[in-house]
């Protein structure tokens, strides 16, 4: 008979303590760790796994996720899994499922639900995919309910959902009056009072949001901020108690236009003032093209609050990549910034008649044509902030900084910058017998353009008349330094892991986020991995408050196995491509990394083998939903009953 379930030899095992790494065999048996030695003998084993030359460690957390929806259709999480992560935080950025479908009152259609009027704006996901995630799969009404429905789901990872603030404000304030900057004293007690509950039975924190580019889909609320964006500093002051008195988490997305108010959120966290600290993470630190200097201001601001004068217990969360964000036409995250772009993608993804009205209309391009040059001409203080390095945005509108991916009829284009066929344009207008351009077809896309071209405003222009959104281009706004972006990762006050997976389906795709931190670390040796290692698994398992991230014995046995040659060789842009995924019927950004994951495994169970998932993944329940340490999550004994939710208002 044997001893154990599975038994990994000879592996070089990183415990995610940060100490140096060892070479020993680890035993699982019933989904635990059981025995750590050197030489355990294979015979005792069902199973054995040769790990030698490769680096074994706990499973990866991926601290920013929105796969709120798509654990429902798809609860393995397979584009999470193959990287290494076995943990997800879900809920960010105030938006979730927790209170189920809710409703705003009118209409039986799932594509007016919160839900869907919140993810398709914010997070630039379908409405049909969204439609199809929440069609038949929700069942729940109340946060209680939520979290005990996930035993019924053939969970791959490990998921830790929070109390989404946007939809805690929709169950309490109704609709219109979520979208209220002036909350009652009455409806802020109510907010306590059901997230009180929340805390109580286990849940991890709360999420909340203050980055004003996220807006609603849906008419007749279309364009308006998120409700969370409307909650007073009183409101946000009253749930962080609630959230402290649990030693829970608060996550929130700050508004760079509102720096005091950003910083006196994150004052909240310090024990100095508030005479406890509060768990706070936020995003993101990241190395901003337009704001070279910016990222030393986050660092010190993150240093400052953990610092003895305000006892902070607060982490910007790092983002592990050049941030290149990827459009189809306006659809873009980055074009949410300016008023005249927003015009554009409040629309329909389907109405492309209605953006032709706007693009022909000369009373739009005017309006276009000033946020598209802003800073970019003329004797005023928005051009100077531009020109020394302080320009309140993410998004230049640089067309050298902007790369044509694909264009109907011109595949010459792929790869080429957009200042680079500018340039060729006016040469070709400017010389006799239009010359200049690369090709027949260039110098007949070249004719069909505005002549003379007035600015690179009448340049972009055109593209969306002439192609809609079946132009293509991509523009890296951010971390495009290799050494600072290694800085931001390596700052003991951050925490890489800002990888955004499962949201922006089109637009991103950083899955593979933890894997490019472990080789920025590689490069600086072994003992830079087992730090990094460690503030992958261990760091944020102790901000968030999770029984994960170890190798301790009796630890759950999450565990991946990396073969550090393929890491070494691993090229994460090349790795980035489109695919079609069934179970959305639409396309989506993935990374294959195939090869460097050689295994995960997930309650001492196999999901994947570094090809392929394995029979059981998406069949068999693997990760279980977490709530707070010392916790069990309602449906495993006596929890709390069901929150009772109040009267929806009706504004």
């Amino acid at each position: 008979m044997s001893t154990w379930d599975l038994l990994i030899k000879n592996a070089l095992v990183f415990d995610g303590s940060g100490a140096a790494p060892q070479s020993h065999d680890v035993a699982i048996h019933q989904g635990r760790i059981v025995a750590k030695g050197i030489d355990l003998k294979p015979h005792l084993a069902r199973t054995v796994i040769d790990g030698a030359g490769q680096w074994l460690m706990p499973g990866l957390l991926d601290i920013h996720t929105h796969f709120d929806l798509e654990v429902e259709v798809d609860p393995g999480l397979p584009e999470a899994v193959r990287h290494g992560t076995t943990t997800v935080v879900m809920s960010n950025c105030s938006l979730g499922l927790a209170f189920g479908l809710q409703s705003y009152g009118w209409g039986d259609s799932l594509a007016d639900n919160p839900s869907v009027d919140c993810f398709a704006r914010v997070e630039n996901i379908p409405k049909p995919v969204l439609v199809k995630a929440l069609d038949g799969h929700v069942t729940w009404d109340n946060p209680i309910d939520y979290l005990k429905h996930f035993k019924e789901l053939a969970l791959g990872p490990n998921v830790c959902p929070m109390v989404p603030h946007t939809m805690l404000r929709v169950a309490v304030m109704g609709m219109p009056g979520a979208l209220s900057d002036k909350p009652t004293d009455a409806q802020i007690v109510e907010m306590c009072r059901v997230l009180d509950e929340c805390m109580q039975a286990g849940y991890v924190g709360l999420s909340t949001d203050g980055l004003p580019l996220h807006y609603l889909a849906n008419d007749p609320y279309r364009g308006e901020r998120i409700p969370a964006q409307h909650a007073t500093r009183k409101e946000i002051r009253a749930l962080c108690e609630v959230v402290r008195a649990h030693d829970g988490i608060v996550q929130f997305t700050p508004n760079p236009d509102a720096k005091l108010a950003t910083l006196s959120l994150m004052l909240m966290g310090s024990a100095r003032i508030y005479g406890k600290p509060l768990r706070m993470t936020a995003t993101a630190a990241m190395d901003l093209k337009s704001q070279p200097m910016a990222w030393k201001g986050l660092l010190r601001v993150n240093r400052l609050i953990n610092s003895k004068l305000f006892k902070g217990r607060f982490a910007f969360q790092a983002l592990s990549a050049p941030f290149k964000v990827y459009a189809d036409g306006v659809t873009s995250p980055l074009m949410e910034e300016r008023p005249a772009f927003r015009e554009l993608i409040a629309l329909e993804l389907d109405d492309r008649d209605g953006r032709q009205r706007l693009l022909n209309d000369p009373a739009y391009q005017a309006r276009f044509r000033k946020d598209w040059m802003s800073g970019k001409q003329g004797f005023n203080l928005a051009r100077l902030a531009r020109r020394l390095g302080f320009e309140p945005t993410t998004f230049n509108r640089d067309l050298a900084d902007m790369e044509l991916v694909s264009v109907p009829d011109m595949p010459e284009w792929r790869g080429q910058n957009m200042q680079a066929i500018y340039d060729r344009l006016r040469r070709f207008q400017e010389s006799e017998g239009r010359t200049g351009h690369l090709s027949e077809a260039e110098g007949a896309a070249f004719a069909l353009f505005p002549d003379p071209i007035v600015d690179d405003a009448e340049f972009m222009l055109h593209l969306l008349r002439r192609y809609d959104r079946s132009f293509r281009w991509a523009m890296t706004t951010a971390n495009t330094r290799p050494g600072i972006l290694k800085q931001l990762l390596l700052d003991e006050n951050t925490l890489p892991g800002f990888n955004d997976s499962g949201a922006h389906l089109t637009n991103m795709a950083f899955f593979d986020g933890n894997l490019r931190t472990l080789k920025f670390a590689q490069e600086d040796g072994l003992e830079t991995v087992a730090r990094q290692v460690r503030r992958l698994t261990r760091d944020p398992a102790a901000l968030f408050n999770l029984e994960v991230g170890t190798l301790d014995l009796g630890a759950r046995a999450d565990v991946i196995l990396i073969d550090p040659e393929a890491l070494r060789a691993y090229d994460a842009e090349a790795a980035t491509v489109m695919q079609h995924r069934d179970i959305f019927e639409s396309a989506q950004m993935v990374n294959r990394s195939d090869g460097v994951v050689t295994q995960v495994i997930i309650a001492g169970q196999v999901a994947w083998d570094g090809v392929r998932y394995t029979p059981i993944f998406g069949r068999q329940r693997l990760g279980r939903v977490l709530t707070r340490a010392g916790t069990i999550p309602p449906g495993h004994d006596d929890r709390p009953k069901p929150v009772e939710l109040p009267q929806r208002a009706a504004g």
